[in-house]
């Protein structure tokens, strides 16, 4: 039975219905503009407006509906991974609890956690095990899912965004230090991986849309137009007389440092290791230059994830990069 991932971004809204486990097999692939804006509903009018897109994305897509998986906005979520002494499963959820209060910057009262050991030594010892923690705020995560409760949507599986785009993108043990870092509209993630496994992660509260916006003031553009710009011309200076790259760069360095600061972290983390290479996801990744760009700049290898790699069916031919969230949804299997 096919499944639907959404994945609800505050520039667009995706959604991709297919099987699911790791080689889904995608019967439609689709994009909506979130005309709304609107990621997290904070009222009721906002939850009706909401609802009233994604109704339109599902009915006039005609996408299943038996089994809807979503993503949660990292904006609404706390994601952290901890490092402590080797601990018993049973040993852990005594602790667990404790752990968050300080780690997570939310409430007790008001907070929804979740946990998962990412890494446990066989032998303890000087080695520690890492567990990821994710909060969120209870209010927030219930006005979400009501939102699509609302319009006769039952969400059946809810995670963090990032979650989903390293899993889209398969890593294995023998994978080699790597950042991947994925830029939404509104936030970009980064994630360190190490052995093939989840080591950190860094949430910063600026996406693409900072270049669109950009490009808008300084050029003395609308949005469309910027958006257009941006996603035709990016920081290839071959490309409308490098106007477009000389307005971008000032903020892709911003991102770029953020980049290093992330690599400077794996790295005192682990003193024999670095990080050999970026995977880039989310829409805005395939701006020409980029990848071109940040190989030079920052001296390691850069790629593009692929989320489609496994699949088979009704791949999109262009953009595919935005549905890494769902592809990750769709392959889980728990």
């Amino acid at each position: 039975m096919p499944a639907t991932a959404i994945d609800v971004g505050s520039y667009t809204i995706k959604a991709v219905t297919a099987s699911t486990g790791s080689k889904p097999s995608v019967k439609k692939a689709v994009e909506l503009f979130n005309e709304s804006s609107i990621v997290t509903p904070e009222n009721s009018t906002q939850q009706q407006q909401l609802g009233e897109l994604l109704k339109k994305l599902v009915n006039d897509n005609k996408l299943a509906t038996s089994q809807i998986r979503l993503s949660l906005p990292e904006s609404a979520t706390s994601t952290q991974v901890i490092e402590i002494p080797v601990l018993s499963d049973a040993e852990l959820a005594t602790a667990i609890n404790w752990q968050a209060e300080q780690h997570i910057p939310i409430p007790k009262d008001d907070l929804i956690l979740e946990y998962q050991v990412l890494h446990r030594p066989k032998k303890s010892g000087q080695d520690k095990m890492r567990v990821l923690l994710v909060g969120a705020r209870k209010q927030i995560v219930n006005r979400y899912i009501d939102t699509f409760i609302n319009i006769g949507l039952e969400p059946t599986t809810l995670e963090t965004q990032i979650i989903s785009v390293i899993r889209s993108i398969g890593f294995s043990e023998n994978d080699e230090g790597t950042l991947v870092v994925h830029m939404g509209a509104s936030s970009t993630i980064l994630a360190a991986i190490y052995r093939g496994g989840l080591n950190f992660i860094i949430n910063h509260k600026s996406g693409s849309q900072i270049f669109t916006t950009t490009i808008s003031k300084k050029l003395n553009l609308n949005l469309k137009q910027a958006e257009e710009y941006k996603r035709a011309y990016g920081i290839d200076p071959q490309h409308f007389e490098g106007k477009i790259q000389q307005v971008l760069l000032p903020q892709l360095d911003l991102m770029v440092t953020e980049m290093r600061k992330a690599a400077r972290f794996f790295e005192s983390k682990h003193p024999q290791e670095t990080i050999k290479r970026i995977v880039l996801s989310g829409a805005a990744v395939t701006m020409p230059g980029l990848t071109k760009y940040l190989t030079q700049t920052l001296g390691m290898e850069t790629l593009i994830s692929s989320p489609f790699a496994t699949a088979s069916g009704n791949i999109p031919q262009s953009n595919q990069q935005a549905f890494s969230v769902c592809m990750g949804l769709l392959m889980r299997t728990d």
